[in-house]
């Protein structure tokens, strides 16, 4: 069932960040209520569902929240739940009369968690913005990327889903636990700004102890240095190395055949672009895979850079199950992992409205209450 088995979560639809809290907390046993907006491709959520794998695990329920009758049926749904997922723009739930003074109000032991960009305060609140713009704001997009090459976004992982959807789960979940001790719940204001600036923590102190570079591709992790970076193989594929401690850097020039070869010190800043056409030349005398055999059962922390088909079909990855087929889509499959309440994926993403009458049941609103829902404009299959 989960760890969050039995709680109830009323999720507002939006894109990116607020529907990956959703998908985290429903894989966790959570029952987690969509409220879609009514399908209207002009509002630009009229995708096909099937493969939307981040609503997965949900049940649906449609609701226009421009209308009185609509935020009536909101509110009564509200009053059942134990958090709240919204994702619009500041200010814009306090206009519906759906803000969080309101719920609280009517349900004092709500969680209500809020995804935005930039906060719910600040000089940018209001504006729009996406994950490349977050991340730009918070030093990391500056950080990633080659040596006189201009900054690379890494996809839309560092704000949308790690500082945001991620945080604002981990953020639900804290507030329900204390929620669960004192009676009362909270908001929970997760901004993506706030959530890129502390995945990015270590180089704070990385910088104030003078062990990192501000200049973009000179440090250890950042591909300034040759035995941490990604190099092309004889077939046009890559490899990536780690090899940061000394044992396993004396692994690397073994497994390469440079080991006893007169090279520069692995610490000799002034010798890395040597390091690094040695290791150039070596990697390209093989493929990827005869690399994978040369490397295999090695510490020399080595892996090949397989693509996201590739590495689905992975024996380390197969053999722990790390990606399952729901409907037809192969997907991640739940994590962290639990020894006594695993998660579980207990449904492909819905399509609107499906799935939301059992819900309403299930929350144990009686057949009278789902009829005066369905007259308020709640639309349920």
């Amino acid at each position: 069932m989960g760890p969050l088995a039995g709680l109830k979560i009323l999720e507002f639809e939006a894109i990116g960040p607020g529907p990956f809290c959703g998908m985290m907390l429903a894989d966790m046993g959570a029952d987690v209520l969509l409220v879609d907006r009514p399908d209207d491709p002009r509002l630009g959520f009229g995708r096909d569902r099937w493969f939307d794998v981040m609503m997965r695990g949900r049940r649906s329920a449609t609701l226009d929240l421009k209308s009185k009758s609509g935020i009536a049926a909101a509110l009564e749904l509200a009053a059942r739940a134990d958090a709240v997922i919204e994702g619009f723009r500041p200010g814009v739930m306090e206009r519906l009369g759906l803000g969080p003074e309101v719920l609280l109000k009517q349900n004092p032991k709500l969680v209500y968690g809020r995804m935005t960009g930039w906060g719910q305060d600040g000089p940018l609140a209001a504006r729009a913005g996406h994950d490349i713009n977050y991340i730009a704001l918070t030093g990391v997009l500056h950080a990633i990327g080659r040596a006189g090459s201009a900054p690379v976004p890494p996809l839309n992982l560092v704000g949308d889903f790690g500082g945001g959807g991620m945080l604002l789960a981990f953020g639900i979940a804290c507030a329900l636990v204390e929620a669960r001790r004192s009676g009362k719940g909270q908001v929970v204001d997760a901004a993506m700004v706030d959530g890129a600036s502390l995945l990015a923590a270590m180089f704070s102190g990385m910088m104030a102890g003078k062990r990192w570079s501000e200049v973009r591709g000179e440090n250890v992790l950042d591909t300034g240095a040759p035995w941490y970076d990604a190099y092309e193989t004889r077939d046009g594929k890559y490899v990536a190395i780690g090899s940061i401690e000394p044992k396993f850097y004396e692994e690397l020039l073994l497994r390469l055949g440079l080991q006893g070869r007169d090279l520069p010190a692995q610490m000799d800043r002034k010798g890395w672009p040597a390091l690094r056409k040695s290791f150039t030349e070596t990697f390209k005398t093989k493929t990827r895979d005869e690399w994978c055999i040369v490397f295999d059962g090695s510490d020399a922390c080595f892996a090949p850079v397989l693509t996201f088909s590739e590495a689905q079909a992975h024996p380390h990855n197969a053999a722990r199950g790390t990606y399952t087929r729901v409907g037809k889509v192969d997907q991640p499959a739940p994590a962290p992992r639990f020894s006594r309440t695993p998660g579980k994926i207990r449904r492909a993403p819905p399509e609107r409205g499906e799935g939301g009458r059992q819900a309403l049941a299930d929350w144990g609103f009686s057949e009278n209450e789902i009829s005066s829902l369905k007259e308020k404009g709640l639309g349920f299959a």
